[in-house]
């Protein structure tokens, strides 16, 4: 197939040809994506691309390859996490972490039952570990919120 294209192009540099099907690559998985992932590789295969045009044998090719893809790698990494991770909502449920409650529906992780009110909320409710059970009307302390279940643990009445 390459020997097709070639035939195409004339004496076409298998390098560019090369150069051309990475940054096809690359963008094609970068567009796949909701973040940035290849970009940068991508940005690496056209400089490698642009040394092949002007007639740098391969490793050279290859070292302008690494030096752009790595180096916008390493310049813009933070800033796009920053920008495109950084759209996380915040809400008012975390406010439930350190709450003690009462349970409303006996806690067993192995039958996936447990349930718990928390300010107002009706909440799905489950133990750190498999082997605990919580009977309904029992007061628990909530560890964590994992999705929409709180993790808790059962808290002695005073």
């Amino acid at each position: 197939m390459v020997a097709a294209v070639m035939d195409m192009f004339g004496s076409f540099d298998p390098d560019i040809l090369l150069w051309l099907i990475v940054i096809v690559i690359f963008v094609a998985m970068e567009l796949s994506t909701v973040t940035l992932t290849s970009i940068w590789f991508a940005a690496g295969g056209l400089a490698a691309l642009f040394v092949a045009m002007l007639g740098g044998n391969l490793i050279v090719q290859i070292i302008a390859f690494l030096i752009v893809a790595f180096g916008l790698l390493a310049l813009t990494r933070k800033w796009s996490d920053k920008f495109l991770d950084g759209k996380k909502q915040s809400t008012n449920a975390d406010r439930a972490i350190g709450e003690i409650v009462r349970v409303t529906e006996r806690v067993n992780n192995l039958d996936r039952t447990g349930r718990a009110i928390v300010h107002g909320q009706d909440w799905t409710v489950r133990t750190e570990d498999d082997d605990i059970t919580i009977e309904k009307g029992e007061l628990v302390r909530v560890l964590q919120i994992k999705g929409v279940k709180l993790i808790v643990e059962k808290v002695e009445e005073e």
